[in-house]
């Protein structure tokens, strides 16, 4: 991409930047009990023990969009060096987003994207191109015929791009169907309802999607419970152990892996170079500039794991140097 080289000079420049005691990074999301955000906060944790100074983390335990706005409006309190943010609903969050940046508060999206608020840029996965990848492999289990069921949370843009991406997937195999769109709210019961509702029903369908991580353990656990394994797919989101506990069991098919670690760690080295290194004006339309110093997207990229490669995933982080 593009603005990649930037970044990496960003990055190079960083190494030599000096730490203040009391700089702070502090993550702000919503659901933060969930096992992809304890990873994230791996991340945030390594890159603050690097350059030596503090981090936090900010949201809800459950999926609260209005809880993580109030979290979000703690954190500028604060007056930390940086903020990074998961936007659980970018419409709710894009005032308290700009109104950080104009108090001079760098603040970088990841894993959800708030496109028209003023933040820096974006670092997370290219959430089209996961739901094309994820389309993809569904349609081929299926041989390119079949009926399908996906669940999602239609207010995230993450989720929104997934979608678009399992649809233009579908479309070059005009027999694969999404026959419903699940809006299973963040909650892994409704998730669980839906998924038995519908196999109760005996309706035809073939494969369930996850757009998200926490409903495909559960939509796994009904479709055991049926003894439909194998007969009915299931594609899942992330790498939740209990998601990584299905694919063992062979019942969940695959699941399309993101690196919110990587979101985490590198976005906390970008937004320190940021304080380090101001630009200015802080909330200038980079997007539009071809002079801008930084990029507007760093994709950190996704991949499929499946029974082949599912042991690569017990590999922890390298230790802090020093520690």
């Amino acid at each position: 991409m593009a603005g990649i080289p930037a970044v990496l000079l960003l990055l190079n420049s960083c190494a030599s930047s000096p730490h203040a005691a009391d700089e702070n990074y502090i993550l702000v999301a919503d659901n933060t009990k969930i096992a992809y955000w304890q990873l994230a906060m791996q991340g945030l944790s390594h890159a603050a023990a690097e350059m030596k100074c503090k981090s936090n983390v900010l949201g809800p335990d459950g999926h609260d969009p209005q809880a993580e706005h109030d979290a979000f409006k703690h954190a500028v309190a604060l007056k930390p060096s940086g903020i990074l943010v998961s936007a659980a609903d970018a419409s709710i969050l894009t005032p308290d987003i700009n109104a950080a940046l104009d108090q001079n508060i760098p603040v970088i999206t990841i894993d959800s994207d708030a496109p028209d608020s003023k933040r820096l840029f974006f670092v997370g996965t290219d959430n089209y191109s996961a739901g094309m990848i994820g389309g993809k492999m569904t349609a081929k289990l299926l041989n390119n015929k079949g009926n399908v069921v996906i669940f999602t949370i239609p207010s995230q843009s993450n989720l929104k791009d997934r979608l678009q991406g399992y649809q233009s997937a579908f479309a070059d195999h005009t027999d694969v169907k999404v026959m419903q769109v699940v809006d299973m709210n963040g909650n892994s019961d409704m998730a669980f309802d839906n998924a038995k509702k519908l196999l109760d029903s005996k309706a035809k369908i073939d494969a369930f999607v996850c757009l998200e991580a926490i409903a495909c353990p559960a939509v796994a656990d009904v479709v055991n419970r049926a003894n439909m394994a194998g007969k009915v797919m299931v594609i899942a989101m992330d790498t939740d152990p209990s998601t990584v506990d299905w694919i063992n069991k062979g019942v969940i098919s695959a699941t399309i892996a993101q690196k919110p670690y990587t979101m985490a760690y590198y976005g906390t080295k970008l937004l320190d170079d940021i304080h380090h290194h101001p630009i200015s004006p802080l909330a200038g339309d980079w997007n539009k500039n071809i002079f801008s110093p930084i990029p507007t997207f760093v994709d950190t990229g996704a991949f499929v794991v499946d029974k082949t490669n599912v042991g690569s995933l017990a590999k922890g982080p390298a230790p802090v140097s020093g520690q």
